[in-house]
């Protein structure tokens, strides 16, 4: 299951900003950039749902897996484990969550890949 457009990050300006003004986590399979809310930059998006809501964007590289196929599958597992454990009172926290995947052979291992995604969710006190 996808999330929902209000959670979704997305332009390019927005990534930039995350990438200048976040806080990194660092796992073994995966970083975390986690930065404060910037309305600001999503005006030009004009659209109708809240641009001051918690916002995620999941990235992975082709050194993850050259099958698009098999990348999906990782964000689509780390889209409904988001979902499933994200509480709804959390979602007042203004912050904007960039989730990079390392490279590495995980994609078989959904256990440690959510394991370590859990991990990182509690270390930054989103969840």
């Amino acid at each position: 299951m996808a999330l929902p457009k209000s959670m979704c990050l997305k332009g390019y300006r927005s990534f930039v900003y995350v990438h200048k003004n976040s806080v990194n986590y660092y796992g073994n399979l995966m970083n975390f950039k986690i930065a404060k809310s910037n309305p600001e930059i999503l005006l030009s998006h004009k659209s109708s749902i809240k641009i001051n809501d918690f916002k995620v964007a999941i990235s992975i590289s082709k050194k993850v897996s050259k099958k698009a196929v098999e990348r999906n599958r990782i964000r689509r597992i780390l889209h409904e484990y988001l979902l499933k454990n994200f509480c709804k009172k959390n979602n007042h926290k203004p912050y904007w969550l960039l989730v990079n995947l390392k490279d590495g052979d995980f994609c078989n291992d959904k256990t440690k890949l959510l394991k370590e995604f859990h991990y990182l969710l509690s270390r930054s006190g989103l969840i």
